[in-house]
């Protein structure tokens, strides 16, 4: 899932900048709880340079969304919309509570659900995104391969591009689609698959 962060409240100091875009500079809140990891303004930077010309007018997904930052950072870059899945309710109240920050609510829908339930859901309305991220817990990714469920529900598009953030030093093998990119930064792989 998308810092720990000890401290019940949040200040100032404590949120999460938008780098860039409409909502630059919106400091949004982080969830007060160990479970949520936020993406360092660093390596969000770093994403985002990538794939900004590819996020303009497309649906991004932002999947095990924590704080909803990447997601968020997507709208502010361009995106017509985006999906925040996230199972820890703590976290879907924040999200929430950030999208209203930058007054994009009607951009942003938020699935309180379990990952894969959330995708099943998706399917079956028939939903297909140009880009999903996925930050999944990295003891996940021992346990089950999110792009599974992905690949089997097909919500996204052709040509589309799925972003893995995940530990350097995890053991993981995508199976379901080639990676196009690895990226690492510090302790982070960032890993790009086309869809």
């Amino acid at each position: 899932m998308e810092a720990a962060h000890r401290r019940r409240g949040c200040r100032e100091t404590d949120m999460i900048r938008v780098v860039s875009g409409r909502f630059k500079g919106k400091r949004i809140k982080r969830v007060p709880n160990m479970r949520v990891r936020p993406m360092p303004d660093k390596l969000k930077e770093s994403l985002f340079s990538i794939i900004q010309q590819d996020v303009r007018d497309g649906l991004f997904l932002d999947g095990f969304a924590g704080t909803g930052s990447v997601g968020i950072e997507a709208l502010s870059r361009g995106a017509r919309a985006a999906i925040f899945i996230e199972e820890f309710y703590p976290a879907v109240k924040i999200i929430r509570s950030n999208l209203e920050k930058c007054g994009a609510e009607d951009l942003g829908r938020v699935i309180h659900k379990e990952f894969n339930r959330a995708v099943i859901q998706l399917s079956k309305e028939e939903a297909r995104c140009d880009m999903i991220f996925l930050d999944p817990p990295y003891k996940l990714l021992d346990e089950r391969n999110p792009l599974k469920v992905i690949s089997k529900r097909g919500i996204i598009k052709p040509g589309g591009t799925i972003i893995l953030r995940r530990h350097y030093k995890t053991k993981f093998a995508p199976k379901y689609y080639k990676a196009k990119r690895i990226t690492t930064i510090g302790d982070d792989s960032i890993e790009f698959y086309t869809g």
